[in-house]
């Protein structure tokens, strides 16, 4: 038989019962639409995470108090604040002693009620430098930020953030030179930042910036810091970067053995290394599961090819006594399990794409579709109607021509 015989042959086979067809197909659509909308779902998660942990600030590396041995051998830090280890004197001698330290900002973060006009709102208050938009990546959409004058003189002024504006304001309001009240202390704005978008507890729009001075002493009464943020030259001395301040500040606290330290670090590479691999895994796990119904769907062509066997015995016979050969019947046969979960694997790869558009298009998730994907899901139809379909056509090549002619 030539290839167009064999395709004529199988669009008429299949044709002719298009509803059966077209249920067997199902399996294998639902099963490639999902892995391809699963994986695009995964890496628009992994950009999601990495575009977040990137708007923190470029090539930094973040000092936190409260690190101690833990049994097993690993390091447990005791929460952001919840340690008084670090102080000012630290970030101060990261700015004198590290060569390779571009810029340096030192925090007093806490979450407090603030007051304004007769509204209210429970957000972070970051007592910090003038530096701070340079290491953290922030700018300023209105007014300016906080100088190194006013965190010398302890001044009572404040930067907003666009979300903590609009829950005090009202949405888009003017607040430059309005007056706030933090644990009844009455700050001036000055400024507003751009926003960065974000949800949550760490959302970097919902903030209000104070001169850290001011911070340590109307907020905390004290003068420690609960984070030292560090900017690397670039991104190739972060590594650098951090094991000298690791160095520096176990001289400083007079700690010998660096598991004993009262500090830790996180290099910002690290961590966006961690959470891709994080999300990548949870990708795959996705994808799997969304796999498990291609073997259905396998499984389903399978049943079809048999039932289809079954009831052509007596046309495989009628070809096998004017001549077709075993490997005829089984390439026929073949054909037709490649072509359905082909014809699968088409619909499915648009319904992937479609589902990871409306996804994007609705605002739930940036998602990505790439073409090692769609290749994927191509190779996998075809590897399952190969996989699939092998044994029905072999079940029709072997069949005698005098029985199957008999059978009834």
């Amino acid at each position: 038989m030539t290839t167009i015989d064999i395709l004529q042959e199988t669009y008429t086979a299949l044709s002719a019962n298009k509803v059966r067809s077209g249920l067997t197909m199902l399996g294998i659509v639902i099963g490639i639409s999902s892995v391809i909308a699963m994986v695009s779902i995964g890496a628009g998660a992994q950009t999601s995470i990495q575009a977040r942990i990137q708007s923190i600030g470029s090539n930094l590396v973040m000092v936190t108090p409260g690190a101690q041995r833990a049994a097993g051998g690993y390091q447990v830090s005791s929460g952001r604040g919840a340690a008084r280890t670090l102080t000012q004197g630290d970030a101060d001698a990261i700015v004198s002693q590290i060569t390779l330290a571009k810029a340096v900002a030192p925090e007093l973060s806490g979450r407090y009620q603030v007051t304004a006009k007769g509204t209210n709102t429970n957000t972070s208050v970051v007592g910090t430098v003038a530096a701070y938009p340079d290491v953290r990546n922030g700018a300023i959409d209105e007014g300016v930020f906080l100088s190194d004058q006013q965190v010398r003189s302890l001044a009572k002024v404040a930067v907003l953030g666009p979300t903590a504006r609009d829950d005090l304001f009202g949405v888009g309001a003017e607040a430059l030179g309005q007056t706030i009240r933090i644990k009844g202390v009455e700050f001036k704005v000055i400024g507003v930042m751009k926003a960065k978008g974000g949800t949550g507890f760490g959302n970097q729009d919902d903030m209000i910036y104070i001169p850290l001075s001011s911070a340590q002493r109307f907020l905390a009464g004290d003068a420690y810091v609960t984070t030292i943020s560090v900017t690397a030259e670039n991104a190739d001395g972060m590594t650098a970067l951090q094991q000298q301040i690791t160095d520096l500040l176990l001289a400083r606290h007079h700690i010998s053995d660096p598991l004993s330290a009262d500090f830790s670090t996180l290099n910002q590479a690290d961590i966006v290394a961690t959470a891709s691999s994080v999300t990548q895994t949870f990708t795959i796990l996705l994808a799997a599961v969304a796999g498990i119904s291609l073997v259905v769907g396998g499984i389903g062509i399978m049943n079809m090819m048999l039932t289809t066997v079954t009831e052509r015995t007596r046309e495989i016979g009628l070809r096998k006594a004017i001549g077709a050969k075993n490997s005829d019947i089984s390439i026929q046969f073949l054909t037709e399990a490649v072509t359905l979960t082909f014809i699968g694997g088409v619909i499915g790869i648009i319904l992937g794409w479609l589902i990871s558009f409306g996804v994007t298009y609705f605002g739930v998730l940036q998602t990505s579709v790439s073409l090692s994907s769609i290749f994927l899901a191509f190779g996998v139809s075809a590897v399952i109607g190969v996989v699939f379909g092998y044994y029905p056509a072999r079940k029709a090549a072997s069949l005698s021509p005098i029985e199957a002619l008999r059978f009834e």
